[in-house]
Order: C-alpha cells, then sequence, then structure tokens
C-alpha cells in the first residue's frame, strides 16, 4: 500500500427548501388546491359519490327553507289546511331525506380524508428514506415531524372538511340568491349592493390572516423541533441541572407561539362579526324596502295607478309573500358567506401545511450517481482516494487533495484530533456525500458511475452510537441482512464469539432493546451492532470509535472475533483507543484534512512524527 500527503421564537427563515428555514409563502393557490386533490383520484368511486351528496346538500338546506317560507305565506295565510298537512308531510319526507344525506357527507367525507393522509404519509416517509445525508444535516428532527403531524393533519381538515362544506355553503348562496332574484329582484339588487361591502373586508383581511396563520404553522414546527430535540438530549440536561434553563427557553417559544396565535385570532375576530354585522344591516334593510313595499301595496304610500305603473307585484300577499321568503334565504345566503370566511382561515392553515409537505415531497434528492451508473458487482475492496477534496460549505472546505490506496482485504486505521476530517472520509467511502474535486474510486470504478444502492450494500458500518430499532434483538441483528434466518443470526453472534453474552439478556435473543436500544448497556448495543455487521458479511467495513463503549474485559474477548470479521475485508477503523489499531496494515494520520503522516504503527512510532506525539499522550491518559 502507498499513500501521499495532500433563537427560535423569531421569524422562520424564508425561502429555503428543505433546510431548517420553511418555503416561500403562498396564498391559496389553485395548484396547491388541485394537488391536494389530485390524492383522491385513487378513491374516484367514494369520491363521485361524495360529491353527488354534497351537491344534494347545497339544493336540499334552501329547498326546506323555500318549502317553509312557502308554507307560511301559501297555505297557513290562505287558511288552506289540506294544503298544510300536505306541505308538513312533504316538508318532514325532505328532512329526513336530508339527515340521510348528511351522514353520508360527512362518513364518506371522513373516509376519503383518511384514505387521502394515509397515502401522503406513506409517500412522505418514503421520500424521507431516499433523502440524502444532506438534508438531514440541515434539516432539525422536530420539523421533519410536524410535516408528517401537524402539516397532514391540516390537509387533512383541508379534504374532508372545508372543500367539501365549502362547496355546499358556496351551494347554499347560489340557491339562495336564484330564489330570491326569481321572487323579487328588487330586493335581490339590495343584496347585490350589499356584496361588495363583503368582497372588500375578504380582500383586505385574506393576505393578513394569510400570513398570521402561516406564521403560526412555522412556529408550531419550531416548537416540535425544540421538543424533539429536549427528549433526546434528556439526559444531558438533567446531567447538568439544566431543567430550569431549557424549562425557560421553551417558555419563551411557547410564548413567541401564543402571541402569533393571538394575532391570528385578533383578526379573525374582526373580520367574522364585520361579515355577521353586514348580514344585519341586510335584515334591516330587507325590512324597510320590503316594508315599504308591502304599504306601497296597500295604497298607503302611492295610488294604485302608480303602482301599476312601476310594475310592483300583483298583490300584497304576493309582496309579503316574497319578505317570508327572503327571511329565510337571506340567513342562508349571509350564513353560507359568514361559514365560507370562518372555512377560509381553515383553508389558510391546510394550504400552509400542504405547501411545506410538498416542499418536502418536491426536494431534489441527490442520486449520488451519474445517469449511466451500473450496478456494483460483488467486489474485491480497493479503495483508492485521488486528490479527493471535499466540503460541506463551499466556503469551508474540510479535506484537501487527499490521496491513499487501500488494498482487497487491508486494514486502514484513521487517526487524527477532532475536526480532522476522519469522519468525512469514512461519509464518503460508505456514499453518504460525493467529493467535491478529485476522484473516490472502488475496485477502479469511480463511485459516480457505480449505483449507490449497489455499493452500500457492500459496505458495512459500526459507529460508536448505532441505532437500534425498536424490537428484540434478533431483529436488529437480522436488520443486516433482512433475509436471513433465525440459524444465521445464531451463527453470525457465534462467529463474533459473543453469543453467550447476547443470550445471558432477559429473554436471550427475543429481549426488547426498547426504544434507541435503552434496555441495553452501551456495551450490550454494540456487541449487537458487531453481530449485524458479522451478518451482513461486507466486503468494506467502516468502524467508527466502534469499541469505545465496550469494557475492557469484552473488548479483550471479541479482539479474536474482530480479527475473523475483518479477514478478507477491506477495512476503515477510526479510534481514539489507539490500542486498537496498533495491527492495522496502514495508519494514516490526518490533520486539517490532510494526510500528514502514513505507515505502519511501529514505523510511525520510530519516525517519532505526529502519531507518536499522539501515541504517548494516550499512554499518559491511560497511565493517569
Amino acid at each position: 500500500m502507498s499513500a501521499f500527503g495532500g433563537g427560535y421564537a423569531g421569524k422562520a427563515m424564508r425561502g429555503v427548501k428543505g433546510g431548517d428555514g420553511d418555503a416561500e409563502r403562498e396564498d391559496l393557490s389553485l395548484s396547491l388546491i388541485w394537488r391536494s386533490v389530485g390524492y383522491m383520484r385513487a378513491y374516484r368511486w367514494k369520491r363521485n359519490a361524495l360529491l353527488t351528496v354534497v351537491l344534494l346538500r347545497a339544493v336540499q338546506i334552501p329547498l326546506i327553507a323555500w318549502f317553509i317560507g312557502y308554507t307560511l305565506h301559501g297555505p297557513i295565510l290562505n287558511d288552506d289546511w289540506p294544503g298544510l298537512v300536505w306541505c308538513g308531510a312533504g316538508l318532514l319526507g325532505l328532512m329526513l331525506f336530508t339527515q340521510t344525506t348528511m351522514h353520508f357527507r360527512q362518513r364518506w367525507a371522513q373516509e376519503l380524508g383518511e384514505a387521502v393522509v394515509h397515502d401522503l404519509r406513506r409517500e412522505v416517509f418514503a421520500k424521507l428514506q431516499r433523502m440524502p445525508m444532506r438534508f438531514y444535516d440541515r434539516t432539525k428532527v422536530g420539523r421533519i415531524i410536524s410535516r408528517m403531524t401537524s402539516d397532514i393533519e391540516a390537509m387533512r381538515v383541508g379534504v374532508q372538511d372545508v372543500l367539501f362544506i365549502s362547496a355546499i355553503q358556496l351551494g347554499h348562496v347560489v340557491m339562495a340568491s336564484a330564489v330570491m332574484l326569481w321572487y323579487d329582484p328588487v330586493l335581490f339588487g339590495v343584496v347585490l349592493l350589499m356584496s361588495p361591502i363583503v368582497l372588500g373586508m375578504t380582500r383586505y383581511f385574506r393576505p393578513r390572516l394569510s400570513a398570521a396563520w402561516q406564521d403560526v404553522q412555522e412556529s408550531f414546527s419550531r416548537i416540535t423541533s425544540r421538543l424533539a430535540e429536549a427528549i433526546t438530549g434528556i439526559r444531558v440536561t438533567q446531567g447538568f441541572v439544566r431543567q430550569e434553563h431549557n424549562a425557560a427557553a421553551f417558555a419563551d417559544q411557547v410564548a413567541a407561539h401564543g402571541e402569533l396565535n393571538m394575532r391570528a385570532i385578533r383578526l379573525q375576530s374582526v373580520f367574522i362579526p364585520l361579515i355577521e354585522l353586514n348580514n344585519q344591516f341586510f335584515i334591516s334593510a330587507l325590512l324597510i324596502v320590503g316594508g315599504w313595499q308591502v304599504l306601497v301595496m296597500e295604497g298607503t304610500i302611492l295610488p294604485e295607478w302608480a303602482i301599476g305603473f312601476a310594475g310592483w307585484g300583483e298583490s300584497q300577499g304576493q309582496t309579503f309573500g316574497a319578505m317570508v321568503v327572503f327571511f329565510f334565504m337571506i340567513n342562508l345566503f349571509f350564513g353560507g358567506i359568514a361559514f365560507v370566511s370562518r372555512m377560509f382561515n381553515m383553508a389558510l392553515t391546510a394550504m400552509a401545511g400542504a405547501q411545506r409537505v410538498f416542499t418536502l415531497l418536491d426536494e431534489e434528492v441527490d442520486p449520488l450517481q451519474d445517469p449511466d451508473a451500473g450496478v456494483l458487482p460483488p467486489i474485491r475492496g480497493e479503495v483508492v482516494f485521488d486528490e479527493v477534496g471535499f466540503a460541506y460549505d463551499p466556503e469551508k472546505p474540510v479535506l484537501h487533495g487527499v490521496s491513499f490506496v487501500a488494498e482487497p482485504g487491508q486494514t486502514i486505521a484513521l487517526v487524527g484530533h477532532t475536526g480532522s476530517g476522519k469522519s468525512t472520509i469514512i461519509k464518503l467511502i460508505s456514499k453518504f456525500y460525493l467529493p467535491t474535486a478529485g476522484e473516490l474510486r472502488i475496485d477502479g470504478l469511480d463511485v459516480r458511475k457505480i449505483q449507490t444502492e449497489s455499493l452500500i450494500k457492500q459496505v458495512g458500518i459500526v459507529t460508536q452510537s448505532n441505532f437500534l430499532f425498536t424490537g428484540t434483538v434478533m431483529d436488529n441483528i437480522r436488520a443486516g441482512r433482512p433475509g436471513a434466518s433465525d440459524e444465521e443470526v445464531v451463527a453470525a453472534g457465534r462467529a463474533l464469539d459473543c453469543l453467550d453474552l447476547l443470550e445471558q439478556l432477559p429473554e436471550g435473543l427475543q429481549t426488547m432493546v426498547g426504544e434507541n436500544g435503552t434496555a441495553l448497556s452501551l456495551g450490550q448495543r454494540q456487541l449487537v451492532c458487531f453481530t449485524r455487521a458479522m451478518l451482513a458479511d461486507p466486503r468494506i467495513l467502516i468502524l467508527d470509535e466502534a469499541t469505545s463503549s465496550v469494557d475492557t474485559m469484552t473488548e479483550a474477548r471479541i479482539q479474536h472475533a474482530l480479527e475473523t470479521l475483518l479477514a478478507g475485508r477491506t477495512s476503515f477503523v477510526v479510534a481514539h483507543r489507539l490500542s486498537t489499531i496498533r495491527h492495522a496494515d496502514c495508519v494514516l494520520v490526518l490533520d486539517q484534512g490532510r494526510v500528514v503522516e502514513w505507515g505502519t504503527h511501529t514505523q510511525l512510532l520510530a519516525e517519532g512524527g505526529t502519531y507518536a506525539n499522539l501515541y504517548r499522550q494516550f499512554i499518559h491518559a491511560t497511565d493517569s
């Protein structure tokens, strides 16, 4: 082998897709609405049936109101008892039919909303599984969780409530308008005169409410992020007695969220009453204009010839009947507008959630490979770094012209101070990132020409804090090769010479590990991860501080097993405990992203350079 040296409470960020901030704001958007509705296509029958009952509901309520008005100024006003009985029976039948329709409207809307949410969550989760490490490095866990929870739940409300209920209420407005226009164009003209006031108020409040509710959504996302961080770091919090400090910081954030909520509520509490007040103004106008028309028909204001010349109705009863119908219809008309105004706030929240969810779904997944990349066949394990450079931030490179060759079956140790670039090299070999300069080759193939999944399947990783999934010890070991049988899992533990330690657990290999392995000790978790790597049988093995959580006695037991595990595999070992890398074929010493020394443990000690100094510090710390 050869080597060559070479505030949470503030406003959310705007326009940062997939990062820690949120997507740029957008008011009610037809594209967002259409895309959300598009998730109903897989449930066409239920969607079409629901639209049918929505149309029925839109007609039924105005029909009931008209029926009541007709009964009052028809059979009742004319003392028509048989007609009253028939009207009562008809009204009862219509109401029963209306309640049946309401049942199916609510039921199918709930079922359709649940189906859409189910598909959205599956799609978002699948997207998260494909997202590159760069996304997770810059995105807080709480923000990701909020996409799956509060944002999708907001979309559920938009689909199953806002969309269909608003359609019904708009249908009420249209039907009420048609009836009022047919009964009395003059009185309906009064309605039209009031309409610009409603439109003007809506135009004024809409952008302000939209911004306010989106601020609330973004603030809730930050709260979720802080909560996830607090739970994850609870041991550190309690270990350093930071409970009061963290609680105070969280209280400030919650207070800021409350202020945003109050701002939105204050706007809403002005907007909705103004809409309702407009309704009351019209009722007053209706009484004046309608009452004036009735008096006209009585002849107390205009003579009979003037009434006929003006073309107002044929009788006083007809005009009075129109007033009765108008009183019922006007509640539907302005009540529908007021209801849609209330739904508008829910729609804004749903759109904010949809925008954030779709921003995540539209986030470009860096394939980490060229379009013509091929499947990697079983590899020998040669790894070549050729003047490799890398930077997480273009302005701050962390690797500078790193070059070395790892022959198949060799063990390469990476040594250096914190921040020297060891973990970055590991991430590049694992293909979590691509080099920003130079070339990284596996068996002579540039990693860009290799399909990422086919390479990762031949790479095994054991880290200091390897993650364990909720489940049994057996399940977590089998994660290394999901198709492995129980016998193969047991054989992997036996080969690693740790099967007896795993079988000593309360229920052996069927012991539940708890969330993130909390039911096991650190050493037991590491043993599970070693056995997982053994079962995976990778051609390239990465041990990143892999023995740091294993006590000295356990480490002594698995050293021989590790030699078996490393045999025939190209291995990269990162360790601060330098005693674990004495037998490496080559030690690469890194400093500020450059390889400053390379050679065997013995050679580097003899040279008396950086490695020798690190080793002396290690020995001194051990003796102390």
